[in-house]
This record gives structure tokens, sequence and C-alpha cells, in this order.
């Protein structure tokens, strides 16, 4: 009898077949990376002696990150201290804690308002108060994923590389394009340019050990490629703005969006919502007719971030954009869907996984891809750490 060659059939039933490596580690490789993590984690929580360290916490978050980050403090004799609020929709420094926030000099939060209570920024650059987020790091498991064991070092080459991008000599335009349409473009003039890049995230100091810094643990999120920054945070300003995004997602929704929706902006105000669908009704209670404006362009500079996670705020990985947007009017279906959101239910942030967007003469994101990550500093500062494609391409889904 002849021999009888398998089928694509045969092959898929067999229990051994496969043309790629193991999913998992093996454990020295696993203790490895935790390590590498911890690593991370300890340079960028930089305490010092004799800082007063306070937690600004809320009830949902991990306990064992603060006994973990608290175990480091004690370790150089310091004394921690903690604020719990009732949820992490805290909008501006609540009175009963004034006194003892002022008195901190490094300060771990998760709170919404962190980066934007007048209170708290005027402390960062009066008193030197050094800040760290803790948005992407509510459980302390996350330790052990790629992202947490990224270099940070390595995160601050790539926002330096994306910042030289940007033109500083003449104004330009931010435009933006999807292959859905979207078409929006936002002016820009060298001190807008200046302003935005003045803080330590975009000189790519991602650790807390300067005088008056603002960071994120993880390094994941941000700095913004836009924010309200570029006008000095001046609330009678605003950007030149015109046209319309087509986002494939948006915090809340169970799905990513199925009919081209398109969110229309005038200056920095939303105008108007294209769109039929059950989705795009609900995005246009939400938006349209509620002073909602574009607050903040996100995006990520970590490339082992996941790509499609787009909860809590938008996802972070490099070239993926979220565009949040502040209402004057908090949303009940977001209140409904999502009542515990580490972020007010005034916000939203929209997803977009595949534009291009090109200031000036220059490409910043390639159909979702950042190009920073192809910058010849970065890949030299890459090879130090490993293969600079495993590390700055291969990407996790």
């Amino acid at each position: 009898m002849n021999f009888i060659p398998p089928t694509r059939e045969d092959i898929l039933r067999s229990p051994w077949a496969t043309a790629m490596p193991a999913a998992g580690s093996l454990p020295p490789t696993d203790t490895r990376n935790y390590f590498q993590a911890i690593d991370n984690l300890i340079r960028v929580f930089a305490f010092r002696p004799g800082d007063e360290v306070l937690f600004l916490t809320d009830p949902l978050l991990d306990r064992r990150v603060v006994d973990a980050l608290s175990g480091i403090a004690i370790s150089r004799g310091l004394q921690p201290r903690e604020f719990m609020a009732p949820s992490t929709q805290v909008s501006s420094c609540p009175p009963e804690c004034r006194e003892m926030i002022e008195k901190a000099t490094f300060v771990i939060s998760s709170w919404f308002c962190s980066v934007n209570d007048p209170l708290f920024i005027r402390w960062r650059r009066e008193k030197g108060q050094r800040w760290v987020k803790i948005t992407y790091f509510r459980n302390l498991d996350l330790l052990h994923t790629p992202q947490a064991r990224f270099p940070v070092d390595l995160v601050g080459e790539i926002i330096r590389a994306t910042a030289r991008m940007y033109p500083t000599d003449r104004n330009f335009d931010m435009t933006f394009s999807c292959p859905r349409g979207s078409d929006l473009s936002i002016k820009f003039t060298p001190d807008m340019v200046k302003n935005l890049h003045a803080n330590n995230r975009w000189q790519g100091q991602d650790k807390a050990d300067q005088d008056g810094c603002y960071v994120h643990f993880m390094p994941t999120h941000g700095p913004n490629i836009y924010d309200r920054v570029a006008f000095g945070r001046d609330a009678s300003r605003h950007a030149e703005m015109q046209g319309v995004v087509f986002p494939q997602w948006a915090i809340g929704f169970d799905k990513p969006f199925e009919e081209k929706i398109g969110v229309e902006y005038k200056d920095d105000l939303v105008v108007k919502v294209h769109g039929k669908s059950l989705d795009a009704e609900i995005l246009r209670d939400m938006l349209v007719g509620a002073d909602a404006r574009l607050h903040e362009l996100g995006c990520g500079f970590n490339p082992k971030y996941p790509r499609y996670k787009a909860y809590p705020a938008g996802s972070n990985a490099p070239g993926a954009l979220h565009f949040g947007t502040d209402s004057a009017k908090a949303s009940q279906w977001l209140a409904r869907r999502v009542p515990k959101w580490e972020e007010p239910h005034t916000h939203q942030d929209c997803v977009v996984f595949d534009m291009t967007v090109k200031v000036g003469g220059a490409t910043l994101i390639d159909n979702g891809f950042l190009m920073a990550l192809r910058d010849k500093q970065v890949i030299e500062a890459a090879s130090k750490y490993g293969d600079p494609m495993e590390l700055l391409e291969t990407f996790v889904e």
C-alpha cells in the first residue's frame, strides 16, 4: 500500500503540531524578567533620605502596591503616610488633606486630578514636589508583564526621538489621517512646541529623581503629542483645529465600533458626531452640546504595552492614539457602564490604532506605527539591552 500523504486536517489534529516557540517561559526566565521589572520600579520611585512620602489612594487599589512601595521607603528610613479618597475620580485637592499634601516631598497618587490640579502644579513648581501617577500600576501582579520590564531609560530615548521630529523654528500643521477618512489639522507655533516639550517627561526623564517632576509608573502613558500645556494651561486660549476623526473604539463600549463614527472638531470643541448607530448616538449625547473640548491627544511610548488594550485611559502602545475629551456634564451612560472608572464621567477617550500623523514635513506616526522606534539613536540604545527588533517592533497584541 502506498504511503498516504498527510492532509492539512491531519496536521492540525496532531497535538504536537507547531511552527512557533512555546508560549510560556521557563522559571529561570520568569525570575530574570521579574527582577528586571523590580529594578525599573526602584529606579522610578527614587526616594531620597528625609523624603516626606505620601500616598493618595482609593479603595480599589491593590493594597500590595502600597505595601511594596512602603517597604522600599521604610528601608531608606522614611515613614510613608496615606490619604484614601472614596474613588480615583477626585477632581481637585480635597480641603481636608491640603496641609498633608503640601507638606509632602514625594507623592504617589491614583487620583485623576494629579496632573492638572492648580495647587499640585504650583507645589511641584515652587516646592519641587516629585509625583508618580500609578494609573497603570494598580495591581502588583503587573510587575510580571512585558511592559513592566521594558527598560525605563529606553522609553526616554523613544520620547526624545519623537520630540526631535517637531519643527521648532516655524509654524506648522499637525495633520491626522486614517483608512476610514480621518482628516484633522492642528496649527502649531514654536511657542506651543516649547511649552509642550518643557516638562520632564518630554525630555525623556521618566524617573522621579528631579525636583518638580511628574511621571507615570508604569512608564506607558504619554507624554501627550498635544494638550493644553501647549498654552500654559491658559483656559482662555485654544488650538486652531478643524476636521473630523473616525475613532475605532471608546471607553465603556464592549466592542470596537462597527459603524464609521466621526467626531468633528472646530478649534478644540466637538461640534458634531457623525453616524446613525446606537454607539454614535451615545457618543453624540456625551460630547455634543456639553462644551466637550479636546483636552489631550495621548500616545504611548512603551512597545510592550498591549496594543489593543484601551482601558483604563486609552491605548498606550506606541503609535496608538487616544483623543481625551472633557465635557461640562457627566455622562449618565458612562456612570452606568463604568461606575468605578479610574477617570471622571466627564471624560472620554476615543481610540485610534491606525492613524497617520505628520508634523510639518515629518511623519510622526505611520498607520499606527511610531516612527521614533526606527530612530538611529533609539536603535543604538536598544542594542544595549538585547535585540532591537525584538524590543522595539515585536508588539504585544
